[in-house]
């Protein structure tokens, strides 16, 4: 009698072990499969981010007017994230995998007390993030972006909250030429961003 019951609990814990392995593949198996957090709907427009301000910081490049004749293309901070498996694999990898969206949210800037936009703080003079007033969103995607280098660029709006709830794809001219002329073949200006190294 004691020997079945050890028998039987050798057994129970041999399938309790294999079907944790089991388990374990599977998931690890659609953790590498299913990186990203780009979503499209039947127009193919990339539906707003959820939650990306949760996801890897990565940097925050400002390019005031102040210092570029009162005309700055994108005269906020750039607060910029990118999704944590896309993140985590380029750690890997150094290359972004197919289903890497960054998100650059941009913010305004506390009204200035000098010419150049800088303003004064107890930690002392510079430039301060006040208000969200932007997202522009890139998505990797080798099938679906082939002509622009792989990657997809949406504009949900330069302005306040609430931002569009979806968006077309950008012409190139809008943005993925500025990226092929000038980012490198990987498109993303790691030069800005520590985090991703040279």
């Amino acid at each position: 009698m004691k020997r079945r019951v050890k028998q039987s609990f050798s057994l129970a814990a041999s399938l309790v072990v294999s079907a944790g392995m089991t388990c374990v593949d599977a998931t690890a198996g659609d953790d590498r499969a299913g990186i990203g957090a780009a979503e499209f709907n039947g127009k193919g427009e990339l539906l707003q981010p959820e939650g990306f301000r949760e996801w890897i910081f990565i940097g925050a490049p400002l390019t005031p007017n102040g210092l570029n004749n009162g005309a700055a293309g994108f005269p906020e901070f750039h607060h910029v994230y990118v999704n944590p498996d896309a993140y985590a694999s380029y750690k890997r990898s150094g290359v972004f995998p197919d289903g890497t969206v960054i998100v650059k949210e941009l913010l305004l800037l506390h009204k200035g007390d000098h010419q150049d936009g800088s303003k004064v703080s107890p930690s002392g003079r510079g430039y301060f993030a006040k208000t969200f007033n932007g997202l522009d969103v890139m998505v990797k995607d080798n099938k679906r972006f082939k002509s622009t280098n792989g990657w997809g660029f949406f504009n949900f709006g330069h302005k306040a909250e609430p931002y569009a709830a979806s968006a077309p794809p950008a012409t190139a001219a809008d943005c993925a030429g500025c990226h092929q002329g000038n980012a490198g073949e990987g498109m993303v200006f790691k030069e800005f961003y520590p985090l991703l190294g040279r």
